[in-house]
């Protein structure tokens, strides 16, 4: 047998939880504490390091192979990451309605922001309106790039084969007249 056989291994996957879920995510409990993290949405890099310096796990370590006690304090400091951390450190550091700081993940951030985008465009605020006509929004240019058409410039190509259509059935008719 070899050193890498499965059946001598000592970790072993006894203790590995392949799926942890967080809120309404299912996270890669084979990754790191910090890659798995940032699957979610609303969650990157740098929030991911402050979640897993907060519980005081190693970012290194394998999700799936955290003990029961550490899964839940980080599922807990990703709840409750808006109240530890700076307002100007959260995905929403004013909502629109109650002007208090949260930090959406998940489900709760692709809503939110969906709701942002219909009521820019209930109040056919500029944005709103570039919203509605399919237009870029955030004043990148327009002239060259963003073009919803199949062609882009001229397809010298078809135009030659007009052409030379055209040519094909205009001697086509003039033959058909010197017949009289």
């Amino acid at each position: 047998m070899s050193a890498n056989d499965p059946e001598t291994d000592e970790d072993g996957d006894d203790d590995l939880q392949y799926f942890v879920r967080i809120g309404q995510t299912d996270l890669d409990g084979t990754k790191s504490v910090e890659r798995s993290l940032t699957e979610m949405d609303g969650i990157g890099h740098r929030t991911a390091r402050i979640i897993a310096d907060e519980v005081g796990v190693s970012r290194h370590d394998t999700l799936g192979r955290l003990e029961d006690e550490q899964i839940d304090a980080v599922v807990e400091a990703v709840e409750g990451y808006a109240e530890t951390v700076p307002d100007w450190l959260t995905n929403r550091p004013a909502d629109y309605y109650t002007g208090e700081a949260t930090h959406e993940t998940g489900n709760d951030l692709t809503l939110t922001r969906q709701q942002d985008i219909n009521r820019m465009k209930m109040i056919e605020s500029y944005k709103g309106i570039r919203h509605r006509r399919g237009q870029k929004v955030r004043g990148q240019r327009t002239k060259s790039t963003g073009r919803t058409e199949g062609t882009i410039g001229v397809n010298v190509e078809q135009i030659r084969e007009e052409r030379e259509e055209e040519a094909a059935a205009g001697e086509d008719e003039s033959e058909d007249e010197g017949g009289l």
